[in-house]
């Protein structure tokens, strides 16, 4: 199914370290690596965290593993509010050290409509974790610690939405809820376009996409429930906190933009915009400088990319 130079650049994109490239090419050796191809190890897809080549470029699997640490946020979020508890064990461990997660309860949604969307995005964002967990094999990221309710707070505090001293609960109802999944899903969505010309394999880039392409429809499917309830002035506020943390250009865009309802974000060309990697850090541990860690990940992530930028 796959010529062997196709298998070997794979291994080589996709391995953690020069280790763990070793290991991997002794275990192929046994039944020959064209073998360990058929028999799924590198069919799954991309396969893990962070070696870099000379030109300083991330590998495929130190993206993907940045990706899983997101995907581990997102699951959390949406699986508490739908089911009131999070990932199982077997879906938590790896590489790195595994973390608990504070916050985070059922959610009860009178909305037929916001129920049925939070349930569709729980059951995507498991399956999300999943993928990319079965696709980096053992080179796969623990879950880092997660702080839900402080973080919230935080974000919320940042944004004006409450005032210093009180805590924003985003289980507390459907219009709380919303707001918080809307500080989660335009990120996702940049974050992936952003990862995008890192990746080399291109079947690794076509999954990336795809899963791109499901966090745009989230981000549509909470974008517009914002608008139907009225709460532009919210999410603009939201998206100004998050152009405040993630540098100077001003890149972010609420639910109204130049007087407009604006449910897709996008420039002048119709392109939704990018982050990197460490703007993204920089909106989920609510800091614009160069850091390791804080809001939603109090220890930060696991894998190499694991700094935020350094605003400019």
């Amino acid at each position: 199914m796959f010529d062997k130079l196709f298998i070997r650049n794979a291994i080589n994109r996709s391995a953690e370290s020069d280790v763990d490239r070793r290991r991997f090419l002794r275990s192929a050796g046994a039944a020959g690596i064209a073998g360990v191809a058929g028999a799924g190890l590198l069919s799954a897809g991309p396969a893990s965290a962070s070696s870099e080549h000379a030109d300083a470029k991330p590998s495929d699997g130190a993206v993907l593993n940045f990706a899983l640490n997101l995907e581990y946020l997102e699951a959390e979020f949406y699986l508490r509010a739908v089911r009131g508890y999070g990932l199982s064990a077997a879906e938590i461990y790896g590489k790195g050290k595994p973390g608990g997660v504070k916050g985070g309860r059922k959610v009860k949604f009178p909305t037929k409509s916001i129920r049925a969307y939070a349930e569709e995005i729980a059951a995507d964002e498991l399956a999300h974790v999943r993928f990319l967990r079965s696709a980096l094999g053992s080179a796969a990221v623990a879950r880092p610690s997660i702080d839900i309710d402080a973080a919230f707070t935080a974000a919320a505090t940042a944004a004006g939405l409450i005032k210093p001293g009180q805590r924003f609960d985003a289980y507390a109802n459907e219009n709380n809820f919303l707001l918080a999944a809307y500080v989660f899903e335009d990120v996702g969505v940049t974050a992936y376009k952003g990862a995008a010309p890192l990746i080399s394999n291109k079947t690794y880039l076509e999954a990336a996409a795809g899963i791109l392409a499901v966090e745009a429809y989230h981000a549509a499917n909470i974008r517009t429930s914002l608008v139907a309830r009225g709460l532009q002035a919210p999410s603009v506020a939201i998206s100004n906190a998050r152009d405040s943390l993630d540098g100077k250009s001003d890149l972010d865009q609420g639910t109204t933009y130049q007087g407009k309802t604006n449910i897709v974000p996008t420039d002048r060309n119709g392109i939704a915009f990018s982050r990197s990697a460490g703007q993204v850090l920089n909106v989920v541990y609510l800091n614009p400088k160069a850091v390791t860690k804080g809001g939603f990940f109090p220890h930060g992530v696991n894998g190499t990319i694991n700094t935020s930028a350094k605003s400019s």
